[in-house]
């Protein structure tokens, strides 16, 4: 029988096309681009159910309505072989299930996977993404104790792991599992990103940025999605301590510009701009150049989460196809399946709106819409880091609605966890002027110049 590195069985002798499998299921796990090869090895082998499976699958994770017509190409393929081996099997019908927008079905053929071949990381990585997407902590840190377990030796099982603690605030947990993924591989670029989570959560800005830097090289050569984002991570903590210069450098060489296609280089660039923006920077021309790219996504509602940052930064940008893909946001709210009709009709479609009202400058309205929805935001999927940027345009509604009570709250829960973030500090000061306790906004003004003003030497 003919086995993957990781030890799983695949369909076929062949040994490119073993290969081609090694290949893709390594370099996914490890975000690397020679993942993508698994393409063309799907088209030198027809009769590896397998390798066209996988590539059909990979094909999925563009995060894009052209998705599923592409992969039906490798689907049908890979369904004309007789008699396909029982992991292929598995693999072919969650395929035709991801294709049909079934990611219930999607969700139990990859634990089944799991179940009957331990050491197929592969599963584990999909079904965590696809919890991810559904905002299910606790499954993917379900999945990834399973992985570990089975595969403890490798390294990414221990950064699928670390995220998955993370996710669910056991942040002690998070770092160790982190720091156990980078002692067996120090380049693993998802544990970098799992204790980057872990430092901002806990303000260590200063220490943050040390790792970070430490380990920028190791990033150099893989896909743009973790390329982009490990950078995106690095931007937030020099924001926090007021270096903007830094941050828009950051933004026009590694944000932005890598593969301006993708759709999670997308909602990072638009991301990062809202946030430079809602600390008071002038981005410049940045909206304008983003916005060619975001204009095709007028009708894209494959996942919430991508959906509203397209439509924020194409509201920034002043087009119209803001309008366009809000309809397409109302329609899919009642056309979708019914495990995820709730989310696009009461969580998705409130949050639309309100960000479209902020990008507008409807401060009132804007904050209404968006504190309606924000105790269900987890639903909508991304990350904690991520979905923060709704609740800092939630505040900024307010800030801008001149409701100084609420602000006030928000801004000093934000300082619990790091009391020197110079946005939120300036905020304050501006808070506490129009409350009148001119004492507690000279503090804040003092808490910001304590960290801008550089030490003597």
């Amino acid at each position: 029988m003919s086995l993957d590195y990781l030890g799983n069985p695949i369909d076929s002798q062949d040994p490119d096309a073993r290969q081609g499998v090694d290949d893709f299921i390594s370099g996914f796990l490890g975000y690397h681009p020679r993942a993508e090869g698994i393409l063309a090895s799907a088209e030198r082998h027809p009769d590896s159910a397998l390798s066209n499976a996988f590539a059909g699958i990979l094909l999925m994770f563009v995060e894009s309505p052209e998705g599923p017509r592409l992969a039906e190409h490798y689907r049908q393929r890979a369904a004309r072989v007789s008699a396909p081996h029982p992991r292929a099997g598995l693999y072919l019908a969650l395929l035709q299930a991801w294709i049909e927008d079934d990611l219930d079905c999607v969700l139990g053929l990859s634990e089944t996977l799991l179940e009957r071949f331990p050491r197929d990381l592969f599963a584990a990585k999909l079904n965590q993404y696809v919890e991810f997407n559904r905002g299910n902590w606790p499954a993917l840190l379900r999945i990834a104790l399973k992985a570990v377990a089975a595969s403890a030796e490798i390294a990414q099982s221990h950064g699928m792991l670390a995220f998955a603690y993370e996710q669910c605030h056991l942040l002690e947990e998070a770092e160790a599992s982190a720091r156990q993924a980078l002692a067996l591989q120090a380049d693993e670029p998802w544990a970098q990103h799992a204790l980057a989570h872990v430092m901002l959560t806990q303000g260590r800005i200063g220490e943050g940025i040390a790792f970070l830097e430490s380990v920028k090289a190791h990033w150099q050569g893989l896909n743009s999605f973790i390329y982009t984002h490990n950078w995106w991570h690095l931007a937030l903590f020099y924001l926090a301590r007021g270096d903007e210069r830094r941050v828009l450098e950051i933004y026009d060489r590694h944000v932005w510009g890598i593969l301006p296609e993708y759709s999670q280089d997308q909602i990072g660039a638009v991301s990062l701009l809202a946030r430079l923006e809602l600390a008071g920077v002038d981005v410049g021309e940045r909206w304008q150049a983003l916005a060619p790219y975001l204009q095709k996504r007028h009708g894209d509602t494959v996942q919430p989460f991508l959906s509203l940052q397209y439509l924020y930064g194409l509201a920034r940008a002043g087009k119209p196809e803001a309008g366009q893909l809000l309809a397409a946001l109302h329609a899919r709210s009642r056309e979708a399946p019914a495990f995820s009709r709730a989310v696009w009709a009461e969580v998705t479609l409130p949050l639309a709106e309100g960000l479209l009202a902020h990008a507008r400058g409807d401060s009132a309205q804007a904050a209404g819409l968006l504190a309606s929805a924000l105790p269900r935001l987890n639903e909508i999927g991304g990350s904690h880091a991520q979905r923060d940027l709704f609740a800092q345009i939630e505040l900024d509604a307010r800030l801008g609605a001149g409701d100084w009570l609420a602000a006030q709250q928000n801004l000093e829960l934000r300082r619990r966890h790091d009391p020197f973030d110079v946005p939120t500090n300036r905020s304050l000061e501006r808070v506490y002027r129009a409350l009148q306790l001119p004492d507690l906004a000279r503090q804040a003004r003092a808490r910001v110049a304590q960290v801008l003003t550089p030490p003597l030497p």
